[in-house]
């Protein structure tokens, strides 16, 4: 519901802005050796899955996804990126599959 209330409230973001903001939420994730590998064992990514596709819209959206996991993540990742922690949500429906909430 407070999903449905933000997105209506914010414009979307264009997938190239989400592109580039999940890219470095990316980068983010990959400055800390434990944040990079909890991902890593959460989606099952490799380090040869993530060189080969690091530009990829779909990993992109599995970084944001994994991300918006933990609330602490949402809060130090956004603060990293000089964005609003609502802006989280707003990338990941922009990219592949964000549109497709699995709440199981």
């Amino acid at each position: 519901m407070w999903k449905d209330r933000m997105m209506k409230t914010l414009p979307p973001l264009a997938p190239e802005r989400a592109e580039a903001l999940a890219a470095e939420a990316l980068a983010w994730l990959a400055s800390d050796p434990a944040r990079l590998q909890g991902f890593m064992a959460a989606t099952g990514t490799s380090v040869a899955d993530l060189r080969a596709h690091l530009s990829a819209p779909e990993l992109l959206g599995a970084v944001m996804a994994h991300i918006l996991t933990e609330d602490a993540m949402v809060i130090d990742c956004c603060a990293a990126l000089g964005i609003a922690p609502e802006q989280a949500a707003m990338i990941r429906a922009a990219l592949p599959g964000g549109g497709e909430v699995h709440w199981t």
